[in-house]
C-alpha cells in the first residue's frame, strides 16, 4: 500500500509539471560525505548527483526529486533517494524522502523492488521544515523515520526513529554563514545485536557545525559554489571537515 501511495503521487506530480514545470539538475563533489553527524562516505570523496522537478508560484511550490551519493573509491554504500516536498511561502515545507542504500545490505535487502517490513533497504522519512526568512533568519526541522530499515525495538517494533535540528543562518560580507545543532530525543532498546539508527546510546545531541558558502567567480562567466562545513558528533566523540563543490 506505501509503495503503491509513492508511485501513484510521483505520478501525479508528473503529469501536472509537464504544464508548468522547472526542471532543474546538478551536482555536488565533497571529500566527505556528512548526514547528519554521521559519516556515510567511507573516508572517502563523494560525488552526489541530483535533478528536481519543480512547479508552482511562489506561495505553493511542489518538487519531485532524486538525490544520490557514490564514493569514489568504491568502498561506501551507494544512495539513491527520490522524494516529494511541498513549500508554502518559500519558509514552511514537508518532504517525504525514501532512502535506498543498495550496498547497505545482503539479500533481497539490495532489490530495489523489495518492500516488505523486514528485508527491505529502503528508509521511509517524513519531515516538517521551518527554513527561515529574512526577518527570522532561523531554521527548525523535524524528521522521523516511518517504514522500512529502521531499527528495532526489543520487541521487535520498528523504532521510528527522530531527529530534531536547529540552525541559524546569516550572510557576511559575500560568504553566508549557517550554525546548527541536532539531535535524537530517542532513547536507544533496540533488539539484541543491533545498533540505533543513528549510532547513539542516549537521548542527545549528535550534530553539531557550522558551514560557510559563497560562490567563487572564476572568469567573467564561470563561477562555482563553494562550502565548506566543520561539523562535531559528541555522541560518537568525532569531528569532520568537509569541503564541497557544486557544478
Amino acid at each position: 500500500m506505501k509503495k503503491t501511495t509513492i508511485i501513484l503521487c510521483f505520478t501525479l506530480l508528473f503529469i501536472s509539471g509537464l504544464k508548468a514545470q522547472n526542471l532543474e539538475f546538478g551536482g555536488d563533489l565533497f571529500n566527505r560525505y556528512i548526514w547528519r553527524g554521521l559519516d556515510l562516505g567511507g573516508k572517502s570523496p563523494s560525488i552526489q548527483p541530483w535533478m528536481k522537478l519543480t512547479l508552482g508560484n511562489e506561495d505553493h511550490a511542489f518538487s519531485i526529486g532524486a538525490w544520490g551519493a557514490f564514493s569514489l573509491a568504491g568502498t561506501a554504500n551507494e544512495e539513491t533517494d527520490l522524494y516529494l516536498s511541498y513549500t508554502y511561502k518559500g519558509s514552511f515545507s514537508i518532504t517525504l524522502t525514501d532512502y535506498f542504500f543498495p550496498g547497505l545490505n545482503t539479500g533481497s535487502k539490495d532489490k530495489y523492488f523489495e518492500w516488505s517490513k523486514d528485508k527491505t533497504g529502503h528508509i521511509l522519512e517524513g519531515t516538517l521544515a521551518y527554513n527561515g526568512s529574512e526577518k527570522i533568519p532561523f531554521t527548525l526541522l523535524f524528521a522521523m523515520n516511518l517504514f522500512g530499515n529502521d531499527a528495532r525495538k526489543s520487541n521487535g517494533d520498528l523504532f521510528l526513529s527522530k531527529y530534531i535540528e536547529v540552525g541559524y543562518k546569516t550572510r557576511l560580507k559575500q560568504t553566508d554563514l549557517n550554525v546548527f545543532v541536532g539531535g535524537t530525543p530517542d532513547n536507544p532498546n533496540t533488539s539484541a545485536g543491533e545498533s540505533s539508527f543513528y549510532l547513539n546510546e542516549k537521548p542527545g545531541i549528535i550534530n553539531v557545525g557550522l558551514k560557510l558558502s559563497r560562490t567563487l567567480q572564476i572568469t567573467e562567466n564561470f563561477s562555482i559554489p563553494v562550502q565548506c562545513s566543520v561539523i562535531s558528533n559528541p555522541a560518537l566523540n568525532k569531528i569532520y571537515l568537509a569541503l564541497g563543490l557544486s557544478f
